[in-house]
């Protein structure tokens, strides 16, 4: 968020953990993207700020996280001192969450494996209406075809990415048999290290899939220790992947610290990933 929006959101999730009854004296800003992530202290509870126009994204959150946690999944928790809900402040959605110390060491790639065992297994558990990873690359090439949206995108690196969303996406949704519930964006930076063992966190990214749509997301050493993961599909999600960052990094409103960096070094790890996949 830009600082005067920071701003705002940061006295949104302070006002509403107040009026819940939770003591507040600092806000400290855990993460800042296009929404926020507040730690709130004493209370110790992690404030999600999301801006004007992403309530329904919240919503949907807070619902993922009900039912995951009615199902033992390694996931955060909401915090259960307020109602499971998203409260609506200065046009700000707030959501209010456990917070959870990190640990600091990374995971090891047996324990990533099998947290995303436990936490897939738990997903096929949840009856959810939530959009297939198709819906993702529409969405993405709204952005990459439309040059209102994505003015600096040069029409050869439009012309690239919108082919390779186009045929990935196609080549990897031919098959849907296998699809299930995903966590959608199981990078490292959602999965903590915690005293309860590794959990996942962010989960509005909550979508259909193969399983490798989500193991595309973690080190590659992860795969090696998820049992029947299909290698190759794998390397096609990481290239898909890449190119759906990609494309977030190229529309006019994207907020993504150090923006201009990642345009263009996201296009090379399109490329790379592609490379990877015998592609051109």
């Amino acid at each position: 968020m830009e600082p005067s929006e920071l701003r705002r959101a940061v006295a949104a999730g302070r006002a509403t953990a107040s009026e819940l009854g939770l003591q507040v004296g600092e806000a400290v800003v855990v993460h800042n993207s296009d929404r926020v992530a507040l730690r709130l202290l004493p209370c110790d509870v992690l404030a999600r700020v999301a801006p004007p126009g992403h309530l329904a994204d919240s919503e949907f959150e807070v619902e993922v996280a009900r039912r995951l946690a009615a199902v033992d999944a390694p996931v955060a928790e909401l915090d259960p001192r307020v109602e499971p809900r998203v409260f609506v402040r200065d046009g700000f959605a707030v959501s209010l969450w456990t917070y959870y110390e990190s640990l600091g060491a990374e995971i090891a790639p047996a324990d990533y494996a099998d947290a995303f065992r436990r936490h897939h297994a738990a997903l096929r558990r949840v009856d959810l209406d939530a959009p297939h990873f198709t819906d993702r690359v529409a969405a993405a090439l709204r952005e990459v075809n439309d040059r209102e949206r994505s003015p600096e995108l040069t029409d050869d690196d439009r012309a690239f990415l919108s082919g390779t969303l186009g045929g990935l996406s196609a080549a990897i949704s031919g098959d849907k048999a296998g699809d299930q519930l995903l966590h959608g964006e199981p990078h490292p930076g959602n999965l903590l290290n915690t005293r309860r063992g590794p959990l996942f966190v962010d989960l509005a990214t909550c979508c259909r899939g193969p399983v490798e749509f989500d193991l595309a997301h973690a080190p590659e050493e992860v795969a090696e220790h998820y049992a029947g993961a299909d290698h190759d599909l794998i390397h096609r999600c990481r290239a898909l992947n890449w190119a759906l960052f990609s494309a977030w990094r190229w529309r006019r409103a994207d907020q993504m610290p150090d923006r201009a960096r990642w345009r263009g070094e996201g296009l090379n790890r399109v490329r790379a990933a592609l490379d990877r996949c015998g592609r051109d």
